[in-house]
């Protein structure tokens, strides 16, 4: 089966105008349909009829996970209920999730969407998909699954299962893609050496996500396991879920689906259009979205666009992989944080592992301090790990501006998890 990558017949320039035709679409039936949507345009002034072109999408009001929360428990439902074939939901920060619902042209448009990631990381019908990630309301085992079906790969639906039966299934089924969250890649790529059982497999892939990774992440789990390729897919809940691009086989960036949704990237505290090449936060607006259409949705992802022609020949556009969430954001003495900015100092330095935990307690002073601690690889003398330890305390100080206490931790000691790895503990406030 071959799922074109052209969004149109022949010619990406036609994007613009598929574009224009979603949003005009997506806009009036919003609008029409969505009590929510009609409050928000009717506030904003802007009513259907005045979308002429892709310029007026800049006019629209944004959406944010407080809109859902606050419209639960069928926010942005656009289609009466007997139209809604599923429905999926993404934790909030309220307690209550966010529910979004699905059509079945909702369904058909995601397993193709899913079906082209999977062409363009260049499976065929003959890989045998291993899945662990979740099923259920989160949208990720089951975006997986009908990609792989859509596809004609075999799909091996196996879930967060522990390592024993990953591992088992590994070997027996010879299976040939492993898809999964990025902690649950490096907790495999472990167990498989743990195991030594990388002779014994058959596998070549990797496609994760749902969370950001390091380089040194992702060149430890290709050293362990000797697959050929790794793949980014990203993906949320809001916007169908996984499946809605791919990092390609030339491994620079994602390229995303944009004849089904626009990306736009702001200034995450202006809310401007941030300039070329500069790292914002994605905004997206579906093109075909009928049960739970989204306008000017904030993700909260961070990332840039990359303009330039990609090597690989895909015409599509590309963004940059996720390089963390606007709302991941600490403050340390007056500095504000990334975690990405602390995995990007220890990919820098060689001996220290991708595996990290940053803790914030304060004094009784009112002084706050940070402890950062990282697992070193391999083994090593105490003075080794004394001068990795002052390596990563210099790098932090050089690059971030603040001072951090370094403890290096024995390889394997920080928690693995086959779900996102929590990486940054905050204790400040009595938590």
């Amino acid at each position: 089966m071959s799922i074109s990558f052209m969004p149109v017949r022949g010619s990406v320039e036609d994007l613009p105008a598929l574009q224009l035709q979603g949003l005009k679409w997506t806009v009036s039936h919003a609008y029409n349909n969505s009590p929510l949507y009609r409050r928000k345009l009717d506030a904003a002034h802007v009513a259907p009829t005045q979308i002429r072109s892709l310029d007026d999408l800049q006019r629209l009001p944004f959406t944010t996970a407080k809109d859902l929360q606050e419209d639960y428990p069928f926010p942005l439902r656009a289609v009466p209920f007997e139209k809604i074939v599923r429905i999926h939901a993404s934790s909030g920060t309220t307690g209550k999730r966010k529910v979004l619902c699905y059509t079945q042209k909702d369904i058909d448009d995601w397993a193709n969407m899913f079906a082209r990631c999977f062409e363009m990381a260049r499976l065929t019908t003959a890989d045998r998909v291993q899945i662990a990630v979740g099923y259920g309301l989160w949208t990720a085992g089951v975006g997986f699954q009908l990609g792989c079906e859509r596809f004609g790969a075999m799909a091996v639906p196996v879930g967060p299962a522990n390592t024993e039966m990953h591992c088992q299934l590994l070997e027996d089924l010879q299976s040939t893609v492993f898809c999964s969250t990025a902690s649950m890649a490096i907790l495999i790529a472990e167990e498989i050496e743990r195991r030594g059982l990388r002779d014994r497999l058959c596998l070549k892939k990797f496609i994760f996500g749902a969370e950001r990774h390091s380089a040194k992440m992702r060149e430890r789990i290709r050293n362990i396991t000797g697959v050929e390729h790794l793949f980014d897919i990203p993906g949320l809940t809001e916007l169908y879920g996984p499946g809605t691009g791919l990092e390609c086989m030339a491994h620079q960036g994602v390229h995303y689906w944009a004849d089904y949704y626009i990306l736009e990237i702001i200034n995450p505290e202006t809310l401007e259009p941030a300039l070329p090449g500069e790292i914002g936060e994605m905004v997206v607006t579906s093109l075909r979205k009928e049960g739970s259409p989204v306008i000017r949705y904030r993700t909260r992802d961070l990332t840039r666009l990359l303009p330039d022609p990609c090597p690989c020949g895909n015409p599509l556009p590309r963004h940059d992989h996720i390089l963390g969430r606007s709302d991941d954001m600490f403050i340390f003495r007056a500095v504000n944080i990334y975690p990405g900015q602390i995995e990007h100092v220890l990919g820098q330095i060689p001996g220290a592992s991708s595996e990290y935990q940053v803790h914030l307690q304060r004094r009784e002073d009112g002084r706050d301090i940070m402890v950062l601690k990282v697992e070193r690889l391999g083994g090593g003398a105490p003075e080794a790990q004394a001068r990795l330890a002052q390596d990563i305390s210099d790098e932090v100080r050089r690059q971030i501006m603040v001072r951090a206490q370094v403890e290096i931790v024995e390889h394997g000691s920080l928690p693995r998890t086959e779900r996102k790895s929590k990486r940054v503990f905050d204790y400040r406030n009595g938590f």
